[in-house]
């Protein structure tokens, strides 16, 4: 293989090996979530003992299988859509067609069962605020985006998905808040069960922050005239999240 072979080639393989890299990190992020759905979902299927834990769940489970589903359907199809080959195909365009709905699935059902479950103590009145007020977000983030896209602005789309997708996360990263200190303090108070659950969220708005403003910083700033042309080629166009 001559140098220019070999350099030719090497750049291809970088590109290759990096791109799958953040749907399988979110994916991943995601695992103990559905695991933990999958489990409530089974308990609800084959009519396990009622516990005080699990009481709210047999008496009104509409919502939480709702909230399970939409939520695996958002995660899952919501992380492929961080693959700059698919978000080239058509598939990306379908498949944001089902992501989107799962997701305002999933966060109004979580405002559903915030308001009408009785929770379990360790939640908090801090928790039930931070559940509403980032629920609320993460619907409004989706709305907006869906708006975003059919006026043909893929950018501001874009932005706004992946805001919705750090908050639908949220489950995965509080996993993460929760191990450490629970392993070296035990199970925590209300207080601080606020708190960790509040840092997930936090942190994944941060994180996509960071992303969107990248992104921006790696797109030219297009003549007005071409921004105004793209903008009514790209009405009805595919969801457009990743970097």
């Amino acid at each position: 293989m001559t140098t220019t072979d070999a350099t030719s080639h090497r750049p291809g393989r970088r590109t290759r090996r990096p791109e799958w890299l953040a749907p399988a990190g979110l994916i991943a992020l995601s695992i103990v979530p559905i695991i933990g759905g999958g489990s409530r979902l089974t308990s609800l299927a084959t009519a396990a003992p009622v516990t005080a834990e699990n009481a709210r769940f047999v008496e009104s489970p509409i919502p939480v299988v709702v909230h399970i589903v939409g939520s695996v359907v958002f995660l899952v199809l919501g992380a492929l859509q961080f693959a700059p080959s698919l978000r080239r195909k058509r598939w990306h365009r379908i498949a944001g067609r089902i992501v989107a709905p799962a997701g305002l699935l999933s966060a109004g059902s979580a405002l559903w069962m915030t308001l009408l479950y009785d929770m379990p103590a360790i939640n908090g009145p801090g928790l039930f605020i931070m559940r509403l007020v980032f629920g609320s977000a993460m619907a409004a983030a989706i709305v907006v985006a869906f708006a975003a896209i059919r006026r043909g602005d893929v950018t501001t789309h874009s932005a706004w998905m992946t805001r919705a997708y750090a908050i639908g996360i949220g489950a995965g990263t509080q996993v993460l808040t929760f191990a450490p200190w629970t392993l070296a303090f035990g199970a925590p108070d209300q207080f601080v069960h606020s708190v960790l659950m509040g840092a997930g969220w936090v942190i994944n708005l941060v994180v996509a922050e960071v992303i969107i403003r990248r992104r921006a910083s790696r797109t030219p700033r297009a003549p007005r005239r071409a921004r105004a042309s793209g903008r009514s080629r790209a009405v009805g166009a595919r969801l457009s999240w990743g970097a």
